[in-house]
């Protein structure tokens, strides 16, 4: 059974706009023009099962992907520099992601609920890790960080209870007991 698909590449489109009316598509493939997705644009989107990004995007708005509860996978381009917030928020049946080493700040929130992860690297690359970035990821059991990260955000990893306490110990350590409340 072929699965609903929104196929957008070959189209010369810049920019997403905001709710696109994704209803019953469970496969995006973005065109390869776009260089922003902007805030909102796909959030709600309750069958996307897996999205396309292409190399041309650079930044991932704010709520671009928010409550997509069926979406498990998203390979983000090294062209993207900027995770907005909430940008993969409550994304529930998300089971991994990986962040380029492009990308230099991840918003608020931008994977918290996201139930399902259960490990995340964050490259060297990033300077600034957001408030509750990865907050209420209740599978989260390894989390790798480049001692580079300057900024990380109260609560960023508040509610992780699948993290062992070595790990646990680690991070508090090397940034505080303030990223866990």
């Amino acid at each position: 059974i072929e699965q609903p698909k929104l196929l957008l590449d070959g189209l010369t489109i810049q920019q997403i706009a905001e709710k696109v009316k994704t209803e019953n598509i469970t496969h995006l493939i973005l065109p390869s023009t776009l260089t922003s997705i902007s805030n909102q644009a796909f959030q709600w989107s309750k069958s996307l099962v897996e999205v396309t990004i292409p190399s041309s995007v650079t930044t991932i708005e704010d709520y671009a992907f928010f409550n997509c509860i069926s979406l498990t996978k998203v390979v983000i381009p090294f062209s993207v520099t900027t995770i907005g917030s909430c940008a993969f928020g409550s994304c529930g049946s998300l089971t991994q992601i990986t962040i380029p080493s492009s990308v230099t700040s991840i918003g608020m929130q931008a994977f918290s609920r996201c139930t399902s992860l259960t490990e995340i690297t964050i490259p060297s690359s990033v300077r600034s890790i957001g408030s509750q970035a990865f907050s209420r990821c209740t599978s989260l059991a390894n989390i790798t960080i480049s001692s580079s990260a300057t900024v990380i955000g109260k609560s960023a990893f508040y509610r992780c209870p699948a993290l062992p306490s070595s790990v646990r110990d680690d991070l508090q350590q090397k940034y505080g007991e303030e990223i866990f409340d």
